[in-house]
């Protein structure tokens, strides 16, 4: 079992118990590895600011789903401060309390959308810019991503940016060790001579693929949004398997 095969299928209540075990570390608290996530938080953030353009603009609403209590978290917050943006953090209780207070940022303890009725009666098409970064895959998992899409759209101001962040393809994935250079990564992570196992055109369980993420771009322009596939930025952990979406209403 590798570091990160310890966090697969979690999900929300899961995120609560971690978030209050003393013995995990701020990144094993969110689901990954010291390994995965350690020194590389602001890399993170500023791959996230070139895509979220709208955070350099100022007194912006920006609404985090699923902050977490790491690096890009506190980032954003202070970002959000320095900026004079309005900061709505929706995330598990647990969760939210790791995280500093301050007149600007909104606390919602809540399972996003499903209990937080209020925020939607609040911020229908009021929000600026939405971040929801290495969130989509527990969605995946545990819940209805088109409700969670469709939810998080309605709350989009004209010209509002809403990045999906950190999304584990497992096509890309597929494609990159497939490549020479995937093979080389693999052979020296794992230090043995083997090519790591690829299989395509065969059913992968609550794993998201190119089908799942093109299904929401197309869903998204169906709506009348604009939406991008992006890549992340190299210097990133997991770059060569993750991938980003970009909606954009216009």
């Amino acid at each position: 079992m590798t570091d990160l095969d310890r966090f697969k299928h979690v999900r929300f209540e899961d995120f609560r118990r971690m978030a209050q075990d003393p013995t995990l570390s701020e990144y094993e608290k969110i689901a990954f590895p010291d390994s995965y996530r350690a020194g590389y938080g602001e890399a993170i953030f500023a791959d996230i600011r070139r895509k979220l353009t709208h955070l350099d603009r100022r007194e912006q609403t920006v609404l985090e789903i699923g902050p977490g209590c790491s690096d890009p978290a506190r980032l954003m917050i202070d970002l959000c401060r320095q900026q004079r943006h309005r900061l709505i953090l929706v995330d598990a209780p647990e969760m939210l309390a790791l995280l500093p207070d301050a007149p600007f940022i909104l606390k919602i303890a809540a399972y996003f959308p499903d209990e937080c009725p209020q925020l939607f009666a609040d911020n229908a098409g009021q929000i600026d810019v939405i971040n929801c970064y290495s969130l989509l895959h527990i969605i995946f998992g545990e819940g209805n991503i088109y409700r969670f899409f469709d939810q998080a759209l309605s709350l989009l101001a004209a010209g509002g940016q809403f990045l999906i962040g950190d999304i584990p393809n497992i096509s890309k994935r597929k494609r990159y060790f497939s490549s020479e250079k995937g093979i080389q990564f693999h052979q020296e992570f794992m230090q043995a001579g083997e090519k790591p196992s690829v299989q395509f055109n065969t059913l992968e369980p609550e794993q998201i693929d190119d089908a799942v993420l093109l299904s929401l771009l197309l869903r998204a322009r169906a709506a009348g949004f604009d939406s991008y596939l992006l890549p992340q930025h190299d210097d990133l952990p997991m770059a060569s398997r993750r991938e980003d979406l970009l909606i954009c209403k216009p």
